[in-house]
């Protein structure tokens, strides 16, 4: 099994940066039935993570002025649009003024606050065999196919706590329900009882995902971003 970052299809040279071996995995057959899950309707704490102007990542808004995504999605002139459920229109868009990483998380300052509902970070994992909830506008089928231009959801099973993210951090593993995180879901949250437990870093494709985990996080996210 070959677990690859998440970041969106246009940034193919990461997957060297980070050791992961660029080779073709065992793909599903044709488009799955995020891949799979269900369209989104209404989200006011999504954030479309844009990278010179193109869209890159997922994220979601903690704060008035501070967005969570992927570390390994922070490259060149960063910005993002919160508040609409579409990656391309609806909302408000903010640059970032200041990036901070740890592990395969990173945290965005934005230039000036946004008035936006934000999500709850969880301070412990969700328990093994748990169902979580996890968001993105990532590829909607292996390959042949672009973005999605509407937030997708889907449900998962937790199946480890002790993963690693694309950096070697504590990450929650997760095995597919009626739908699995690719290119582009990275950054986005993973949601258990209504708080956010984990930031999407890498995956399969096809059925297992590792989401950074917040909780091991928690402390770090806290003394920069203050939440």
């Amino acid at each position: 099994m070959r677990i690859r970052p998440l970041l969106a299809v246009l940034s193919t040279a990461l997957v060297g940066a980070l050791g992961v071996t660029s080779a073709a995995s065992a793909a599903p057959a044709g488009p799955q039935p995020i891949i799979g899950g269900g369209t989104v309707s209404s989200a006011p704490w999504a954030a479309a993570v844009l990278s010179n102007g193109s869209f890159t990542c997922s994220g979601s808004v903690i704060a008035a002025q501070w967005v969570l995504t992927a570390r390994h999605c922070i490259s060149g002139t960063m910005s993002v649009r919160v508040g609409s459920v579409n990656r391309t229109s609806g909302g408000v868009t903010r640059t970032v003024s200041a990036t901070y990483t740890r592990n395969d998380l990173a945290l965005m300052r934005l230039s000036s606050t946004v008035s936006t509902s934000a999500v709850s970070l969880a301070s412990s994992n969700p328990p093994i065999n748990s169902t979580n909830s996890i968001y993105g506008w990532g590829m909607t089928c292996y390959s042949g196919c672009s973005a999605s231009t509407q937030l997708k959801t889907a449900t998962v099973r937790v199946t480890s706590n002790s993963a690693t993210d694309a950096y070697g951090g504590q990450a929650i593993r997760s095995s597919r329900i009626n739908g699995n995180a690719w290119r582009g879901d990275s950054g986005g949250p993973q949601f258990y009882n209504g708080q956010q437990v984990g930031v999407a870093s890498t995956a399969d494709g096809s059925s297992i995902q590792n989401y950074g985990s917040v909780a091991y996080n928690r402390a770090w996210i806290t003394s920069v971003a203050g939440v």
